[in-house]
Formats: structure tokens, C-alpha cells, sequence
């Protein structure tokens, strides 16, 4: 089978997702001033930190994707496994500016992360195993510095939540400036690969 649907599923899911997030964000009845939005800056601080999360993995997603001739069965339930996570990122949020990013909600949010986090490294896996070791994303991978540094920093997170939840905020931050720093692995073999 060919990625097309694939893509196509997960886009329509991703997009869905963040639909989802900004509709979760309700306007003021009497917002006539900047400081009666004021109670809207923490849902506005976790949308933005969501919204930065389910595109960078909508990104390295497609990168992912661009290096599959084929997929099989087990890629197909990866996939889907990565959108259950991702899909339940706009109720983490929620739950977390609702409750003044109290301790577990903070902490929940770094398990729907790291879940999400663990389910992309296992779709890597499988394509990997699927299309070879000498393939072009085995090769572009090379050891996943990036992806096992965010399963650690997660897992440090969820535990500093018990402690100090703005501390986890910060480094589930940290996490997203990692990824913001363009991964080229992918990019730069394709590039050789067509030349």
C-alpha cells in the first residue's frame, strides 16, 4: 500500500485536532478593555504551547512520511496509536487552564506528551523496520538524539509536577525549542537521494 491515504488521514485528523484546541478558547461577554482578557492568558499561553506541539509533530510527520515507498498493516496501527495521543492533547489543555495548571493536570499533560512522544519514536520503528536498515529514514535517523532527549525531558517533567508545576511547564517549553531548531536529517537525505 501506498503512504497517500495514510497522509491524508492524518492530516484530516491533525487538523481536526486544532480546530478542536481554538474552539476550546471562549471570548468574554464584556471583553471592551485589554485587562478583561486578562483571564484569558493562561488558556492563551497552553493553546499557543498545544498548538506548537501538534504542528511540530504534523511536520516531522510529513518528513517522516516523504521517505515511505509503502506502508504496511503495523505502520498503519503506529500511525493511529501517534493520532490517539495527539488527539487527546486539546483535553490536556483544557483541563490544564482550567485548573490554574495545578499539579496533576500539568502532570497529565507531560504523559499525553510523552505518550505521544513514545508513539512516534515507535512509527519511526516501524517504518524503519519495514523499508530496511539501509533504507533512507534508517539512515536519516541515525541514533534520534532529539527524540530520546524529549522522552527524558518528559518523564523529568512529570515528576518535577509534583514539586513545582510551573518547572514542568518550562521544560515541556524546552521540549518544543528543541524541535524548533529545523531537524534536517530527513531533508538533507532526500536531497542526495535525488541528486
Amino acid at each position: 500500500m501506498t503512504s497517500t491515504r495514510l497522509e491524508a488521514f492524518s492530516d484530516a485528523v491533525i487538523a481536526v485536532i486544532i480546530t478542536i484546541m481554538v474552539l476550546e478558547i471562549r471570548a468574554p461577554h464584556e471583553a471592551t478593555t485589554l485587562a478583561s482578557l486578562k483571564p484569558l492568558l493562561p488558556t492563551f499561553i497552553s493553546y499557543i504551547l498545544s498548538f506548537f506541539f501538534v504542528g511540530l509533530y504534523w511536520n516531522n510527520h510529513h518528513h517522516l512520511l516523504q521517505t515511505a515507498k509503502k506502508v504496511n498493516g503495523k505502520i498503519l496501527w503506529a500511525n493511529l496509536h501517534l493520532l490517539f495521543w495527539l488527539s487527546l492533547i486539546p483535553f490536556f489543555t483544557s483541563l490544564m487552564d482550567e485548573n490554574n495548571f495545578a499539579t496533576w493536570p500539568v502532570a497529565l499533560y507531560g504523559v499525553d506528551l510523552l505518550c505521544a512522544a513514545i508513539a512516534y519514536q515507535i512509527l519511526t520503528w516501524a517504518l524503519i523496520s519495514y523499508h530496511g536498515k539501509d533504507s533512507l529514514l534508517a539512515k536519516a535517523h541515525g541514533h534520534g538524539i532529539k527524540e530520546i532527549s524529549s522522552i527524558f525531558l518528559y518523564m523529568i517533567a512529570i515528576a518535577l509536577a509534583f514539586y513545582c508545576s510551573s518547572m514542568s511547564y518550562v521544560l515541556y517549553i524546552v521540549v518544543a525549542a528543541i524541535w524548533l531548531i529545523p531537524d534536517r536529517r530527513i531533508e538533507i537525505r532526500l536531497d542526495k537521494e535525488h541528486n
